[in-house]
């Protein structure tokens, strides 16, 4: 009876795990079979279309691809074309266009809408796109303005001059069916997926070929470390065409979990409110701006609740760098009270149920990981590159798992090393793994030249651990520059420093072949102006503030008090220039992923950057 037991046991054991081998996916376009196969959903995609939330359920998403793809087919497409994704936002149109293209074996390749028109039509050319969806006419005018088109132009909407959505679908035939069959068939895990054109802050675009592989392995590596699943509900406002966001997206369709689309940053606050998520990433200018509305809100509180205000926002910035772990009990009676009277309606603006905030892209200044996560949101920064797929490293959302400041722990199954490390441990990032790319799109000199003999690869980035397995990064080594004492200094890592504080917005260290160290300056203005009215100075338009006697003098206490706490000697910010007009992508300033275009910014503010040595 108990060997009859026994092999009714391993029968089921073999069924189950036939089935879950069955269950697993290894190419991007597995992945909504398996969330219909795991956990279908009624609602797993939703997007704003004139004006009113439209949702789609699995089994939808499904067959509006197969749709979607049997339409190419039909038009002559093959596998290996190129297709371009140019949008104004994310959308479920987006997600199933992509699906549709991958099943396919055709290249997505995604375009940032900020993109300038001779970006455009470089890749254009470099990829040989055959063709492009877009979603509005605002992302049509950008491509004909680059004065190079591709054979067909598929829209999301209906606009003149391109083939709409419902026009290219199809419904699949017996024989469209079987043929997408086949191709799903012909597709290995190491296929090249997608091709995503590198923003730069110098130079042309550089195509960063992905495999299914690279990209699973990441999404896999991730799964196991964000708190996200069938119960929970996520919105995205990031561009897709940053393979952060889209990495993301594969996630929350792994995971089970509902994505709604916001269709603008604009209405990013109201999005919030009526989806009521518990998880979305961002980017820190995200949640800056978030900061920005409470201190609007403070300036126009009166004097109690200013005094309210200012108590729970500086508590909230001393919140332990370990998060909870290392949490005082009179720091927990504060922070109850600083939740009951503060934070618990801050949350209620971001709709109430928010759990955890992802951030890449760009460094997160500590006081707002540390402010937010008081607030009852965990912040938890991450670090990576396209070339990656993008996550190497992320802080963890369990106890123990964060320290703010750092980039996190490697994520699992990649590997992190310091090169040529220096007497405090720094030097430059290497990584190796599955996630890392097959190579960048023809450029094969300059693809060797981005790994070592061993087969790591060179992410050009400083840092160095931290607490022992806390990755913490501290600049480029392209952008270290020397000033004539001969000091080498990285200026991300200055640049970090100063933006301890809270009147400073954006900021450039410069030095390159000068004595010292000095920095160019774009204020918060919200801030500012707060601080002027508390302290009777007359505001007006903002390029006359930064010409205040009173106001440089602020800047100039706010930059000695952090050169005296955070800044070694050479490192030290002797000279500044405040500069009224904030840094984009429109005006060409910063890359599509916010970074500084440091080459740029060097020549459009060359004369201030002359006089500012001048002036010591």
């Amino acid at each position: 009876m108990k060997v009859r037991n026994l092999c009714v046991l391993c029968a089921y054991v073999f069924e189950l795990s036939t089935h879950l081998v069955k269950m697993d996916f290894t190419r991007l376009f597995d992945i909504l079979e398996y969330q219909q196969q795991r956990f279908p959903q009624k609602i797993a995609l939703a997007g704003q279309e004139n004006g009113a939330w439209r949702t789609w359920s699995t089994a939808e998403a499904l067959a509006e691809r197969d749709r979607i793809s049997a339409g190419l087919l039909a038009r002559g497409f093959q596998k290996g074309d190129r297709v371009g994704i140019l949008t104004h936002c994310g959308s479920p149109n987006w997600i199933i266009a992509d699906g549709a293209l991958l099943q396919s074996g055709m290249i997505p390749v995604p375009v940032h809408a900020t993109a300038r028109a001779d970006e455009i039509e470089f890749i254009i050319r470099d990829a040989g796109l055959r063709a492009f969806f877009v979603s509005n006419g605002d992302m049509l005018g950008k491509l004909q303005t680059a004065g190079i088109s591709p054979d067909y132009l598929f829209s999301f909407e209906k606009i003149t001059g391109a083939t709409h959505w419902d026009i290219l679908r199809a419904e699949p035939d017996a024989a469209t069916a079987g043929r997408i069959r086949t191709l799903r068939d012909s597709i290995e895990a190491t296929d090249l997926a997608t091709l995503l054109y590198t923003s730069g802050t110098t130079g042309t675009p550089k195509g960063v070929m992905l495999t299914h592989a690279n990209i699973v392995s990441n999404i896999k590596a991730v799964l196991t470390i964000v708190p996200v699943n069938p119960r929970v509900t996520a919105v995205s406002f990031l561009p897709l065409s940053h393979i952060l966001e889209r990495m993301v997206t594969y996630v929350y369709q792994t995971s089970g979990t509902p994505v709604w689309f916001a269709d603008s940053l604009e209405r990013l606050p109201e999005t919030l409110r009526d989806v009521r998520p518990h998880f979305f990433t961002a980017v820190p200018r995200i949640l800056e701006r978030a900061y920005e509305r409470l201190l609007e809100r403070r300036n126009q509180s009166g004097f109690l609740g200013k005094k309210i205000l200012d108590w729970a926002m500086a508590l909230g910035e001393r919140y332990p760098y370990s998060g909870k772990a290392g949490m005082p009990l009179d720091y927990r009676l504060k922070l109850w009270v600083a939740d009951l009277l503060v934070f618990r309606r801050w949350r209620k603006a971001m709709g109430g149920r928010v759990r955890g905030i992802a951030v890449g892209a760009a460094a997160l200044q500590p006081r707002l990981g540390r402010l937010f996560s008081a607030a009852g949101v965990d912040v938890r920064e991450g670090y990576g590159l396209t070339e990656t797929s993008p996550v190497v490293s992320f802080n963890r959302f369990e106890p123990g798992g964060v320290h703010f400041g750092t980039v996190g722990i490697p994520a699992p199954g990649v590997e992190v090393r310091i090169a040529d490390a220096n007497a405090e441990g720094e030097g430059e990032v290497q990584v190796r793994g599955p996630n890392v790319m097959s190579g960048y799109w023809n450029l094969p000199e300059e693809t060797a030249a981005r790994f070592t003999p061993d087969g790591w690869f060179k992410t050009g980035d400083l840092g160095r651990f931290e607490y022992k397995r806390f990755l913490k990064i501290t600049g480029r080594q392209s952008e270290v520059f020397k000033t004539t004492t001969g000091k080498f200094v990285a200026p991300a890592y200055v640049e970090q420093q100063l933006l301890r504080s809270p009147f400073l917005d954006q900021c450039m260290a410069v030095g390159l072949n000068q004595p010292f160290v000095g920095a160019l300056v774009v204020p918060n203005f919200i801030h500012m102006e707060a601080w002027c009215r508390e302290n009777k100075v007359h505001w007006t338009a903002p390029q006359y503030m930064i010409m205040n006697p009173k106001v440089e003098k602020l800047f100039r206490q706010e930059i000695d008090r952090i050169n005296e706490e955070h800044l070694g000697p050479i490192e030290k910010v002797r000279a500044f220039r405040l500069l009224a007009e904030p840094w984009t992508p429109q005006n060409g300033l910063l890359t599509p992923t916010l970074k500084l275009r440091r080459g740029e910014l060097g020549k459009r503010f060359d004369g201030e950057i002359q006089e500012l040595f001048k002036a010591k």
